[in-house]
């Protein structure tokens, strides 16, 4: 709310000055009258300092809510209900302590939807984006049995373990990506800016370079001369291919190529095996419908593949067939994980051996992402060392050779 500054005459006649808060500056002039006062002077009072500061902060903290910020809200709100608190007292303090403004009107949201009779299973569907299928089909089920606040535990614990894998493969990812850039940066700056200044040191002496140079300078000559057209075309290419990752065919041929890379391959199947089989895991020792947990699983494996294998494998057990039959036909799940999955399925202890099964990849998962950032360290830095090694020999072999020429 803005602030102004004020100078007034009280009714004994005694000049006051001073600052209050108003929507503008006619409810400001309002409110004194208001007070008894006749308004003399009235304008909006300078910032300070800090408000500058302050209002970005501000604006960062307006910022759309997060799965970190859905996780802080699942376990609070569990433990307010383990100690007894019912569910709007717990929304309403929770709302309270959130220093997150978007999250703040979300929770407030909540609670107005409780304090109006729905369920809170039905309350959580108004925002998708936070409350997954799994988190409302988690809670419905426990709404039904009576265990609430160990179903919100159950999910806070589903929910840190999924952001500690996704850090786990991000992190995989930026040091290539910076090694890469760099690489990129290098090879463009020895191209376009250094090369150049060689042109008229090897003008006219195009029969005794070698082939790598001769290669580099046409290749520079091509970069100082042509790019507008080249810096065009990298840009329209990032585009189109932007524009066909977000179609299903190409994000389909991504998922494809994520499980087929040999370095790669790997690390991915272990991720998409640890994560399907969490979650369908928690979903069955939550009490959720069979057919309603394998809808769930497919849609959040994270690949087009393991998806469509979830959906088949729904339509399979939606016929009366056994899990295990699609899964072995597919060849997304390796033999002893099917086995494995079987010998729950024949036990009844399908839910318990999924999150054994979980556990192990997720482990496996961390030793390859480890494997993975140690073999990539030495590529990336003998890809980038041949690259500019190659550059620097294609320019100081034949200034050394023509300076042989000329003893």
């Amino acid at each position: 709310m803005p602030t102004y500054r004020y100078q007034a005459r009280n009714g004994a006649g005694q000049v006051t000055a001073g600052t209050l808060n108003a929507e503008s500056v006619a409810a400001a002039a309002s409110a004194l009258r208001g007070q008894g006062m006749h308004v003399m002077a009235l304008s909006p009072a300078p910032k300070e300092a800090g408000a500058g500061v302050g209002e970005f902060f501000a604006r960062i903290n307006s910022r759309k809510p997060t799965t970190k910020n859905v996780l802080d809200f699942t376990t609070q709100l569990a433990v307010m209900i383990r100690a007894g608190i019912n569910l709007r007292a717990a929304l309403d303090g929770i709302a309270e302590q959130t220093n997150h403004a978007a999250f703040r009107k979300v929770v407030n949201s909540l609670k107005d939807d409780v304090e109006s009779g729905k369920q809170f299973s039905e309350a959580i569907t108004k925002f998708p984006k936070l409350f997954g299928p799994l988190y409302v089909s988690m809670v419905r089920a426990s709404e039904m049995s009576g265990s609430f606040s160990e179903m919100l535990d159950r999910i806070a614990g589903y929910i840190g373990q999924q952001i500690e894998t996704r850090k786990m493969v991000v992190g995989a990812s930026i040091y290539p990506g910076i090694i890469g850039t760099l690489a990129v940066g290098v090879t463009v700056f020895l191209l376009a800016f250094v090369l150049p200044r060689f042109y008229l040191v090897f003008e006219g002496k195009e029969d005794v370079l070698p082939w790598a140079t001769r290669f580099l300078m046409s290749l520079s000559h091509f970069m100082t001369a042509e790019w507008p057209f080249i810096l065009g075309g990298v840009v329209a290419l990032a585009g189109m291919i932007f524009v066909v990752l977000k179609t299903e065919v190409g994000s389909f041929w991504v998922d494809k190529l994520k499980l087929t890379l040999p370095l790669f391959k790997g690390m991915f199947q272990s991720l998409y095996i640890s994560r399907s089989l969490q979650t369908m895991g928690q979903l069955i020792n939550a009490g959720v419908p069979m057919l309603d947990t394998l809808t769930i699983t497919g849609d959040i494996s994270g690949n087009q593949l393991y998806k469509g294998m979830w959906h088949r494998v729904h339509s399979s057990v939606k016929q009366g067939r056994k899990i295990t039959g699609p899964l072995l036909k597919d060849g997304l799940m390796p033999r002893s994980v099917v086995q494995m999955v079987a010998a729950g399925e024949e036990s009844g202890k399908l839910g318990e051996v999924l999150d054994e099964i979980s556990d192990y990849y997720s482990k496996q998962l961390k030793d390859q992402i480890k494997a993975v950032t140690s073999m990539i360290e030495p590529i990336m830095i003998v890809v980038m060392g041949s690259v500019v090694g190659f550059i620097a020999m294609a320019i100081i072999l034949p200034i050394f050779k023509m300076s042989q020429l000329v003893q």
